[in-house]
């Protein structure tokens, strides 16, 4: 059984939120929950944030038990890119691309033996 939880279009790019994904990835959610809190990231609030609602999906929605729970899946995907013109010399503007991020958590029971 699995649960997941999804944050769409967090105002955060892709690259860098994927550092922090990649930490809790495999892990289980109590060990997951105290690396994020101990990581300087901006990312590490969105995904803690993501990862906790996971976990309550799991507990309310399939009865699942909280301690026994395991990040099995965690990935980021680039979402919409907000286009943003800067003025530059001699009258020209250049784009600046503010990228949006999907995150997806999945939690499941860990397996026994």
């Amino acid at each position: 059984m699995q649960a997941k939880a999804v944050a769409k279009t967090v105002r955060i790019a892709p690259r860098k939120a994927r550092l922090v994904v990649d930490l809790i990835r495999g892990k289980e959610v109590g060990e997951a929950l105290a690396i994020l809190n101990h990581t300087h990231r901006a990312a590490s609030p969105i995904v803690e944030k993501v990862l906790k609602s996971a976990v309550a999906n799991a507990e309310h929605n399939y009865e699942m038990d909280a301690d026994n729970l395991v990040v099995s899946e965690a990935y980021v995907n680039e979402g919409p890119t907000l286009k943003r013109y800067r003025p530059r010399a001699m009258g020209r503007a250049s784009q600046i691309n503010k990228r949006t991020s999907h995150i997806t958590v999945v939690v499941s029971e860990k397996k026994e033996g």
